[in-house]
């Protein structure tokens, strides 16, 4: 799966999600994971709801954005695009995440992470 995260440099979590003008973008499976790239988000428009709609658009292939700060509208439009938002108020190594997001995808994955795994798959009412 395709997860992103904000990182001024790629290697620490370390921007607001409403700041960050890239995202780092990793495929990670429960026994390989590696950098695919960096997405850059341009310039739409000057107000707050385009930036934010902006930013949740250019992630629309990721299941989980990491970042070490969001605010409520910017969370409930990436959830809307069923991306899953994890904040995580303090700066962390991506490769930190990397790695227990691995060992979480080798155990048995809580439901959200198995539905944000198979975000693109058409869900039938027997999946809740």
């Amino acid at each position: 799966m395709k997860v992103a995260f904000t990182s001024s440099t790629g290697e620490i979590i370390d921007q607001h999600f409403g700041m960050s003008d890239s995202f780092h973008v990793w495929e990670i499976g429960p026994d390989e994971a590696h950098f695919l790239e960096t997405v850059r988000v341009g310039s739409h428009g000057d107000d707050e709801e385009d930036k934010i709609g902006a930013r949740a658009d250019v992630l629309l292939d990721c299941a989980i954005v990491y970042t070490m700060q969001i605010g409520g509208p910017a969370a409930a439009k990436l959830v809307a695009r069923k991306i899953n938002p994890m904040k995580t108020n303090t700066e962390v190594p991506v490769a930190e995440i990397v790695s227990k997001l691995q060992d979480v995808l080798r155990g048995t994955p809580p439901p959200w992470l198995r539905k944000a795994m198979n975000k693109d798959l058409p869900t039938s009412f027997e999946d809740d």
